[in-house]
């Protein structure tokens, strides 16, 4: 038989008292959500090509992928585009095989004959003079880059459009709440907690608000910076009460 100290019985009595009364009843509450936007025009650009050279010798094909490629930067050095701003995106050397018999042979299938190599190189190149655009892309086809991979908008400092969209994200979560509270018949009676959501940051879908145009007499393409959209989340948890 185990003999449990009387001390040690009064001692869990009030204890066992006391987390009960720290029990309290749930606080009722609504949650609601917003989101804002601010659109803002496109300070920098990334302009992506590049250079596929095919032959028999991977050593020879990648040579002259390489001399291709250096006379590509060597032009956009000339247009006054610092080498920071040029970085090689993707390297890749791809082996190109003797096409398979069309009709299978009793014997088994010899294993797969490389007769040629592809080497295939991209750099992306960050723009911030929105006016040269269409200059480097002619410039860069011009020199030998035989593959355009793409145009992309960002801005260089997001901060002031992430604030401006989350404070128009408060607003419209605090009137999904005022609006909420009405139609039940309740009182928001305080704010118990704000989480933010970022939402990023992606083109918008209306008609482009500028154009950066060809020259007169010149070959390089109409580019259309247009707008970017910048989008915020916010929710917001309140307690309610009766009115």
């Amino acid at each position: 038989m185990v003999v449990v100290p009387l001390r040690l019985m009064l001692l869990a009595i009030p204890f066992t008292a006391q987390a009960r009364d720290e029990t309290k009843p749930e606080v009722p509450t609504i949650t609601v959500s917003g989101t804002g936007t601010q659109a803002v025009a496109p300070d920098t650009a990334f302009v992506t090509f590049g250079m596929e050279t095919a032959g028999k010798s991977l050593a020879e094909t990648q040579r002259q992928n390489n001399q291709g490629m250096q006379k590509v930067t060597e032009r956009l050095r000339e247009l006054q585009i610092e080498k920071e701003r040029i970085q090689t995106s993707s390297f890749t050397v791809s082996p190109q095989y003797k096409p398979s018999p069309r009709r299978p042979t009793e014997t088994p299938p010899a294993p797969p004959e490389i007769i040629g190599y592809m080497v295939s190189s991209t750099i992306t190149v960050e723009l911030r003079n929105l006016e040269k655009i269409g200059i480097v892309i002619e410039a860069s086809l011009a020199a030998g880059a035989n593959h355009f991979r793409g145009l992309n908008w960002a801005l260089r400092d997001e901060q002031q459009a992430r604030q401006s969209a989350l404070k128009s994200a408060v607003a419209k979560a605090r009137e999904k709440a005022t609006v909420l509270s009405e139609a039940l018949k309740v009182k928001l009676v305080r704010l118990i907690s704000a989480s933010e959501g970022d939402r990023g940051v992606r083109p918008l879908a209306h008609a482009p608000r500028s154009m950066l145009a060809m020259e007169a007499g010149g070959g390089e393409p109409p580019i259309f910076a247009g707008e970017l959209k910048v989008e915020a989340s916010v929710t917001l948890v309140y307690e309610i009460g009766p009115e």
